[in-house]
């Protein structure tokens, strides 16, 4: 498709992608009932690459075998990134909050915006910096909300040693190393998908990233096999609403639009995934959170402006 046939219809699709995506915290969270995250992020993946074997081993054969070199140790990068993110950023949500994992993960257009001179040749303005100290600040106070509480008018938290030792901060940390992976897998996506059609490329990415997901499952001595039905129906569901539909949509979106500003789009997600929380778990953000989500969505629509 020609960027102008495309162009009127990226708005919509990527309002589905991030209705698409929104619901992934939310099948994970079911899936964690019983199997671990590793499996979880191994059958996402797995899952997806198979539902595409068919379309991409018949009518992309020829456009595989093209691939040069190059392309190929890209999408072997872009793959490794891929299963990094899901690999921390589902583990995160062990130990944290649907709210803070999905806000934290979503800083990944500053970090696109911020390494654009780099990597993608484009020189970052003052606004950049100013995206990034805000959501620093954020990031900041959702961290400090996870291990602290108001008491008595004042600001209780403990102890160094305890904060950076428990569970939700290892979770914000997870979820923040998933931003930080899910970067490299957008730049990579951004250059790839310039130069190669949507099936053979997600179809490549989606198969590297599951098999790098099984050899670190196995590593882990986890197995896929032993749970529930019900288990296996919400990994299928993660495989096929918010990754084969909602991420896939971001792929086809990267090669019309620049990296940080297909990126910026995943700021939908946190108010999405906030709002399913709420509904099927209960989750309440409390104010602090609340006020460092701010800083942090504010500071990502700043970063990734300049791409506008």
């Amino acid at each position: 498709m020609n960027e102008d046939r495309a162009r009127p219809l990226l708005p919509l699709a990527i309002f589905f992608a991030i209705l698409a995506v929104s619901t992934a915290s939310i099948f994970i969270r079911k899936a964690q009932e019983e199997a671990p995250s590793l499996v979880i992020a191994a059958g996402r993946l797995t899952l997806a690459s198979l539902a595409l074997a068919p379309v991409a081993l018949t009518r992309h054969r020829a456009e595989l075998r093209r691939l040069q070199r190059g392309d190929l140790l890209l999408a072997l990068v872009s793959g490794i990134c891929l299963a990094l993110h899901f690999a921390t950023w589902i583990s995160s949500l062990e130990y944290t909050s649907i709210a803070s994992s999905v806000v934290l993960v979503s800083t990944a257009p500053l970090w696109v915006a911020l390494l654009s001179p780099l990597l993608l040749h484009e020189r970052v303005r003052p606004l950049a910096l100013v995206g990034m100290l805000l959501a620093l600040v954020g990031g900041s106070v959702i961290g400090v909300s996870d291990s602290c509480r108001w008491i008595d008018g004042g600001l209780a938290c403990p102890s160094f040693a305890e904060f950076i030792q428990g569970r939700a901060m290892l979770g914000n940390v997870l979820a923040l190393a998933g931003a930080w992976a899910v970067t490299g897998y957008l730049i990579i996506g951004r250059k790839l998908r310039a130069r190669i059609s949507l099936v053979p490329y997600i179809f490549v990415v989606y198969g590297i990233a599951a098999a790098a997901l099984i050899v670190i499952m196995l590593a882990a001595g986890q197995t896929p096999l032993g749970y529930s039905p019900l288990t296996y129906v919400w990994i299928l569901l993660l495989a096929l609403v918010p990754q084969l539909i909602g991420h896939s949509t971001y792929n086809w979106a990267l090669k019309y639009l620049p990296a940080a500003l297909v990126s910026v789009t995943v700021l939908g997600e946190p108010i999405g995934s906030t709002i399913l929380g709420y509904l099927v778990f209960g989750e309440t953000p409390g104010w602090i959170k609340v006020i460092g989500a701010v800083f942090i969505l504010a500071g990502i629509y700043l970063a990734a402006r300049q791409e506008e």
